[in-house]
């Protein structure tokens, strides 16, 4: 399992600010703005990564091209959560690393027409950076931020480009 990525310290804090618009609030509050959102700006496609914000877009009948989960929230496990995708990919994706092989899932996702997700053995929150970078222009990229709400990232080729500078500050992974 080659990792390409490993995060470092220094990074973990800058990650921690939220890379799109942080919408707070509950569950139905966050869901109702980013509907709005959705409504106004017609993105090309959604993509949610993780278990919760997957969860809550699928209860509110909004289906994401791609969803990207561990069956982890906040880091236990939680029951699988039930989305309506067409194809599943699973894939290794150790913590606080991005492994080569969960960049070509989601690369193959997002060139499929199909509806799919992305089980992660591991952790999937760095993926996040891979879907900003592979998404096409105009699209959403949600995840949660813990205990406050959700961040909606608008793919642009600026924000492609501030990504493309975090991954190159991430230390090269080894190939084990």
């Amino acid at each position: 399992m080659p990792i390409r990525y490993n995060l470092t310290p220094e990074l973990r804090i800058r990650l921690k600010q939220p890379l799109g618009t942080l919408i707070r609030g509950s569950f139905t509050e966050t869901t109702k703005r980013f509907s709005e959102m959705v409504n106004k700006e017609n993105p090309t496609s959604i993509i949610s990564v993780g278990d919760t914000v997957s969860r809550n877009l699928s209860k509110d009948h909004i289906l994401p091209r791609l969803s990207i989960i561990d069956n982890k929230c906040m880091r236990k496990s939680v029951q699988p959560t039930p989305l309506a995708t067409e194809k599943t990919f699973h894939v290794k994706n150790p913590q606080g690393t991005i492994t080569e092989e969960a960049i070509t899932a989601i690369q193959e996702a997002l060139q499929s027409s199909q509806h799919s997700k992305i089980v992660v053995e591991g952790e999937e929150d760095l993926l996040t950076l891979i879907a900003i970078m592979q998404a096409p222009q105009d699209s959403f990229v949600l995840y949660g931020q813990p205990h406050e709400g959700i961040v909606v990232v608008k793919v642009t080729q600026g924000k492609k480009t501030e990504v493309s500078e975090i991954l190159k500050a991430m230390e090269r992974g080894s190939k084990n």
